[in-house]
This record gives C-alpha cells, structure tokens and sequence, in this order.
C-alpha cells in the first residue's frame, strides 16, 4: 500500500523469553562491543516509536541514545521533558492510527519498541520484522517478548546468525491470518 509505514523490532532476549526483568531492569544483555547489526538496522529507520516506560528508560542512560531522529512516544499522560537534542513528540491512538499518523508525516520506516508496545502492534499485525537476538541466560521472569495472544500469529523465518559470544539472532516477518 503506497505510503504505508514498515515497522520493524530490533529486540534482545533472555532465552526464556524475556526482554527485561519484572522492575523493568535489562542488566543480563552483554555490553559487548561485539556488533550484532544494530546500527545497520538503525540507519535504516526513520523514527522510533516506543511506550512511555521505554521512553523513561531511554532517559535514564543519561545522554540521549537516538541523536536527532524523531522518537514518538505512545502515552495519554504527559511526557518528562525531552533531552537537548532530542525530537520527542507523544502521539494517542491505536497502532493502525499511529501508523497512518507516521504515514502522514512521510515516515517510511519506524523502529517499534517496549514491551506493551511491540506487544500491540504484534496482536494488530502491524509488526512487518522481528529481529530477536536470543542471549545464552535464563531468568525466570520479567516482561515478555509478546505477551498473550488471542491467536496463532505465523512466521515466516527470514534468517539466522550466531555469534561468537554465544547470541543467537534471528529473524522472522510476520505472516498475513488464514
């Protein structure tokens, strides 16, 4: 569809699942300057588009790790103020309204991101990849990749890389329903 806005999620895991702990703290991803084609995948987005908590988070690394391009946050509550630098805009509706909000605005490609956020757009069917970078560690509980479903979502398996550190990436693209 002309115009329409591809979403992709670019997303670490622990191999049970989890992409943070319950308090939201994300401390079993390696800091390894080992590349895994993050920044391959983030020159190739036009914005962010993430939940209010993945916003907060985001502002607590203390320099703002998304320089100029446009992050817009998904919240009915106000946001905390924006870091110098950063192009920060909340935005209200669900995900196919803020996809054509996107659209509208001449974005092409936006990185989705936050637990509750990817979540939605993944029971909407609005996520078009999913890059999961699987990390060697299991613990136990926390905030799941995808949550519950009302239905089987199909995959088609795109690609697999491992990495010498023991990470496992993989990607898949989201299947139209039966």
């Amino acid at each position: 569809m002309p115009g329409a806005v591809r979403t992709s999620v670019f997303v670490g895991a622990s191999l049970d699942g989890f992409i943070a702990r319950p308090d939201g703290a994300f401390d079993f991803l390696p800091h390894t300057p080992e590349p895994h084609g993050y920044e391959e995948f983030f020159a190739s987005v036009d914005a962010l588009l993430f939940g209010r908590k993945t916003y907060e988070t985001a502002l607590s690394f203390g320099e703002w790790p998304y320089g100029p391009k446009p992050t817009f946050v998904l919240s009915s509550r106000q946001l905390a103020a924006a870091p110098a630098g950063a192009v920060v805009e909340r935005l209200q509706g669900t995900p196919a309204e803020v996809l054509d909000q996107l659209a509208a605005r001449g974005i092409r490609h936006a990185y989705v991101d936050g637990g509750q956020t990817v979540q939605a757009f993944i029971r909407a069917r609005l996520i078009d990849r999913l890059t999961i970078t699987r990390v060697p560690v299991l613990i136990g509980s926390g905030i799941s990749i995808f949550g519950e479903l009302e239905a089987d979502i199909l995959l088609r398996h795109v690609t697999t890389r491992q990495f010498p550190s023991g990470l496992v990436q993989s990607e898949y693209e989201l299947l139209p329903p039966n």
